[in-house]
């Protein structure tokens, strides 16, 4: 179903017109009612009204996290606090937490795009949604929340944790659409099997998962231990939270809400933007927020844009999975690592379960990766020889994937933390 015909299949050259139209109006409104963008434009001599194409943009030094945090409460709002009706925040693990208000049309925009999204996945007003986000300053919860309430589907404010009664729920309700982050889907998916359930137990079709990566590997072990359709959607809370992009039902690519969002790629070293088709960092321009516009802003996400149309229809513009993070990227040895790396190759194994760790250590002036993965069946541990050709098997292909070497070590069943949230796999021991 598209949910917003006019805008979802406008012709490429009509959407462009309009993202300038209303690039040209963000950019002066940012200048006259955002002091951090007022003394930047000033200091940079950018004329807030000379931009006459989007390429423009490109005059506009890129906006940071950090530039958040430095005007750390509420100094990127471009209203009065009046007009704020509601507050979010990103969790904040590595300093002060990034704040992002809205307004009341903020609010309507967002149920607008979430809704869009949730429709291109195949959900309707005949679906019972069990969201399994945390509610809270996290935008993932209540953004998914409006969006769904918006094409009348049935919500289960579920929440995370509480697993077991989360599969109650999911049985007892009826729940058709699981939404949470890919690794409690799996979490949820193993418990279930555990309790004695098998996926023909339940109602659910479709899995809208978010908040973290999820390689094609992983996803499709979700879909085997749920019995669901799974689709990725994108979002972060500076921006908005989800919406900003989500997957069709053919999956091609995540189409992205082009009239509320310009996007760029560029390359993370020089910021120049890229060649049409290539990889490079995600930089996002909300073209319609009013409560806190960002001009530019440095997602650090790497991916690409297909501007092609979508065989669904849709016509806005494709990003593909985000493969890694720029500030993510791990470098070991001269050799650039991305986790989603990892965890392909780990999921080639049978024996070999979804959860696992990544240890980085540095001894005699040398990094090491030590990845922990666990296994399906314990008793494996006590075959050494079987035990051995599996860790063999795993670290050759580690080697030609990556490029290093990456000692390999397999633990029992159930022991690697589970998360409800984002999953937090990479632990840095080098400055220790």
């Amino acid at each position: 179903m598209i949910y917003n015909r006019e805008i979802e299949t406008m012709p490429r050259k009509e959407l462009e017109a309009l993202q300038l139209a209303r690039l040209k109006k963000l950019v002066r409104y940012c200048y006259e009612n955002v002091k951090f963008y007022h003394d930047r434009f000033d200091a940079e001599k950018i004329d807030p009204d000379k931009f006459s194409v989007l390429s423009d943009i490109r005059y506009i030094p890129p906006t940071t996290k950090e530039d958040l945090r430095d005007h750390y409460p509420f100094g990127f709002f471009a209203v009065p606090q009046k007009d704020i009706v509601r507050i979010h925040a990103s969790s904040g693990t590595t300093g002060k937490p990034t704040v992002v208000g809205y307004t009341r049309d903020d609010l309507n925009m967002w149920s607008e795009i979430v809704s869009r999204f949730i429709s291109a996945a195949g959900v309707t007003d005949e679906d019972v949604a069990q969201i399994c986000f945390g509610y809270g300053l996290f935008t993932g919860a209540l953004g998914l929340h409006y969006g769904l309430e918006r094409i009348g589907a049935t919500i289960v404010p579920s929440s995370s944790g509480n697993s077991e009664k989360q599969i109650m729920l999911m049985k007892d309700f009826g729940t058709t659409t699981l939404i949470a982050t890919p690794t409690y889907a799996m979490f949820l998916g193993e418990l279930a099997d555990e309790l004695g359930y098998k996926p023909s137990d339940f109602k659910l079709r479709i899995g809208l998962f978010g908040s973290e990566g999820c390689t094609d590997e992983m996803r499709a072990k979700i879909e085997q231990r749920l019995g669901l359709f799974a689709t990725d959607n994108y979002g972060m809370s500076e921006l908005i939270g989800p919406g900003v992009s989500g997957e069709c039902e053919h999956r091609c690519g995540l189409h992205i809400a082009e009239d509320h969002f310009l996007a760029e790629i560029v390359d993370p070293q020089t910021l120049e933007p890229c060649a049409e088709g290539e990889t490079g960092e995600l930089i996002v321009t909300t073209l319609t927020k009013q409560g806190m516009p960002l001009l530019r802003y440095r997602t650090r996400d790497l991916t690409r844009i297909n501007n092609t149309p979508c065989i669904c229809g849709r016509t806005t513009a494709r990003m593909d999975k985000v493969k890694g993070r720029s500030d993510d990227m791990l470098k070991l040895r001269g050799v650039n690592v991305f986790p989603s790396q990892i965890e392909s190759v780990l999921m080639l194994f049978a024996p070999i379960s979804p959860h696992y760790m990544l240890y980085l250590r540095r001894e005699n002036y040398h990094d090491s990766l030590e990845v922990q993965v666990e296994l399906t069946d314990g008793s494996l541990l006590e075959n050494y020889q079987n035990l051995q050709k599996l860790t063999r098997d795993i670290h050759s292909k580690l080697k030609t994937v990556l490029g290093i070497d990456a000692k390999v070590a397999l633990v029992q069943p159930k022991t690697i933390e589970r998360f409800t949230g984002k999953a937090k796999r990479v632990v840095d021991l080098r400055n220790q």
